[in-house]
């Protein structure tokens, strides 16, 4: 099968013949519709974030089932499904105490020989323990979910990760109440996410922060009641100002020192930042003891939106069909998978909300 795999640290995703295994105990075959291209990716390609290359990228993915190995229960060939990194043990105490996302066991993951092999017969992992950028995936059935055939698989694509993470980390970390004030710093498609989450809480006034003119647009086309350039005004200033002093709620959306600080910043008394961005490894954030005090400001992290992917993505399907959330507006472009790094290119240049790699193209 084809697929995209990072052989060094920074580098570019190279197109690559490689060999997949048959599923074993519990493993799900998936052939592979679509893919979102997710900023993360872009994180560990540039060297941000660190992995052991070979590794075939990409973990926002969808597409249909085409094997099962043995005591497999909840799939068989044929079901549509969208994969998920956030794959669950079910046995933990994060598991148990119904934070999934947290599990970090991968203990039954484990199999005698690599998934993933290239022309040498080296191992190339998969990232996220998924590797959606390949015409195929064998992934473990904890991180597969079952969606509606009606669902078209490159929008089911994105709820893989983009907008679980946007809308989990409204829904599930923050928990936003009706008649909130929010603030969303960052509208590429984890934002717009976040965005229409905030939107669908009831929340008012609705704040989008971009330094793109033309993001800034389509946050105003999903749902933002009010647009600040941070390219052309104090976002802080601007967000306080809009509000008579600070927002109830803050999401960052974007992964830098900067706009994870200034998330706090805007927070009126009481208010909570929730920081969704991947912050480089090693970087400390400098945030007043006393706000935290005197005004109870809170900061805290989401990690792929505190999801429960197995009943969050079927209800995310859901509200898509049902014409409440919007996912057709933020993909920016469909591309080949040939052309990913073109795709990652115009990521870079911060010109895309989403793009998607269609791989029957």
């Amino acid at each position: 099968m084809l697929a995209a795999v990072l052989n060094r640290i920074p580098g570019t995703l190279e197109i690559e013949e490689v060999s997949i295994d048959k599923p074993g105990p519990r493993e799900v075959l998936v052939r592979t519709a679509h893919a979102g291209l997710c900023h993360s990716d872009l994180h560990f390609i540039d060297g941000i974030w660190q992995l052991a290359p070979p590794a075939v990228m990409g973990h926002e993915g969808a597409g249909i089932v085409e094997a099962v190995g043995r005591d497999v229960t909840y799939v068989k060939p044929g079901d549509h499904v969208i994969t998920c990194l956030s794959i669950f043990c079910g046995q933990c105490k994060y598991c148990l105490s119904g934070r999934p996302n947290l599990c970090t066991d991968r203990s039954m993951m484990a199999r005698p020989r690599p998934a993933i092999t290239n022309k040498a017969g080296a191992a190339v992992s998969a990232f996220a323990s998924l590797g959606a950028f390949a015409e195929q995936m064998l992934v473990h059935e904890h991180g597969v979910v079952k969606i509606r055939d009606e669902m078209p698989l490159d929008k089911a694509s994105l709820i893989g990760c983009g907008v679980t993470t946007g809308l989990g980390a409204v829904f599930r970390t923050a928990a936003v109440k009706p008649a909130s004030s929010v603030a969303i710093v960052g509208c590429g498609g984890i934002g717009l996410a976040a965005l229409q989450g905030a939107k669908l809480c009831g929340a008012a006034p609705i704040i989008a922060v971009d330094v793109t003119a033309e993001k800034l647009a389509i946050a105003q086309m999903l749902g933002a009641t009010h647009v600040v350039n941070a390219r052309e005004v104090d976002a802080v200033a601007a967000v306080k100002d809009l509000t008579g002093g600070g927002v109830d709620y803050s999401f960052e959306a974007i992964g830098t020192k900067a706009t994870a600080e200034q998330c706090f910043a805007m927070l009126g008394r009481g208010g909570t930042a929730t920081i969704i961005g991947m912050v480089p490894m090693g970087i400390d954030l400098a945030i007043s003891g006393a706000e935290l005090f005197m005004n109870e400001k809170k900061i805290q992290g989401s990690m792929m939106g505190s999801n429960q992917f197995r009943t969050d993505m079927p209800w995310f399907v859901e509200l898509y069909l049902d014409g409440r959330l919007k996912l057709d507006e933020m993909v920016s472009a469909h591309r080949p998978l040939s052309d990913i790094n073109e795709g990652y290119d115009a990521m870079r240049k911060g010109t895309v909300t989403r793009t998607v790699i269609d791989f029957d193209l």
